[in-house]
């Protein structure tokens, strides 16, 4: 495995960063989680978007200029000979003091990792995921705001502690007013009479491309979407639920706090958006290899 880091393209046990990176210190950087199938990364140009506009939105300043990130993790895929994978992109905020000011990184960190990865097992698709609520809440906008893809993610691992605790591979994460917002990897998806539901980005979630394609599909599929505030008793007498995330992919839900969803089965509706996405990030992309 080689692994991308600030220009140079090392093995797996030579790629280092400084015990003075900011990213390392205070977890002080921004990430994506990327997928690429059948020779293609999904959703390449919205992913990295989003990255430019979290790291923007911390005062990061970005070393490269998109066009070269994006070729740059094209390179990484092509190094590894790799056509399925899991690309993991990180930009730190560099090597600095032991103090918090971030005018002392110069040079920002930029390290891309391109491997496999499995979330969850097979048969959790098949059959549905059982989750429960957590009392850890989602942190406040105003305090971390979920839409930055931050490298300080202590709010998720910690409601993911909790729910290992309680035997549940997933957890559903409220925000401080009490209203769902999502879970420590995954946005929710909701379904009550034929209408799919979803919080709104406001509301303090973090704005996946996973989520965002399922809408999509959703809609060309002429299924009403709407993205709209809700409590845990919507979830507890839906019909159908299901998860949304670029590891995860689409993945059903079907016991949320001990409660069966619908008839406790995967839904038809969420069968169908699990049917088309697959399809959808099996055909589109941008080309890793230029032969294909």
């Amino acid at each position: 495995m080689l692994i991308y880091i600030d220009g140079e393209f090392l093995p797996k046990s030579e790629a280092k960063v400084s015990v003075f990176d900011h990213g390392l210190l205070y977890g002080d950087g921004v990430f994506e989680g990327i997928r690429s199938y059948n020779g293609r990364v999904f959703k390449l140009d919205e992913h990295l978007e989003r990255l430019y506009d979290s790291a923007k939105s911390i005062m990061l300043e970005m070393p490269i200029s998109i066009e070269t990130m994006k070729e740059t993790v094209l390179e990484t895929l092509r190094r590894n000979h790799l056509r399925e994978a899991y690309i993991r992109l990180i930009v730190t905020r560099g090597v600095g003091d032991l103090g918090l000011d971030p005018d002392k990184c110069p040079n920002p960190c930029i390290i891309i990792i391109a491997d496999k990865i499995v979330l969850y097992p097979q048969k959790y698709y098949e059959d549905g995921l059982e989750i429960v609520t957590v009392s850890v809440r989602r942190n406040y906008a105003e305090a971390i705001n979920p839409r930055i893809k931050s490298l300080n993610y202590l709010n998720n691992i910690l409601a993911k502690i909790e729910g290992k605790q309680a035997g549940a591979e997933e957890v559903l994460m409220l925000n401080p007013e009490g209203y769902v917002v999502e879970c420590s990897g995954d946005n929710i998806f909701w379904i009550k009479n034929g209408i799919l539901v979803t919080p709104p980005v406001h509301m303090g979630i973090l704005e996946g491309v996973t989520r965002n394609s399922v809408i999509d599909l959703a809609r060309e599929a002429g299924i009403r979407v709407e993205e709209r505030v809700f409590t845990r008793h919507d979830l507890y007498i839906a019909d159908e639920c299901f998860l949304t995330g670029t590891a995860a992919e689409v993945i059903p839900v079907v016991k949320i706090d001990r409660r069966a969803i619908g008839d406790g089965q995967p839904g038809k509706i969420t069968q169908r958006l699990i049917a088309a996405f697959r399809q959808l990030a099996n055909s589109t992309g941008t080309p890793i290899y230029t032969t294909d």
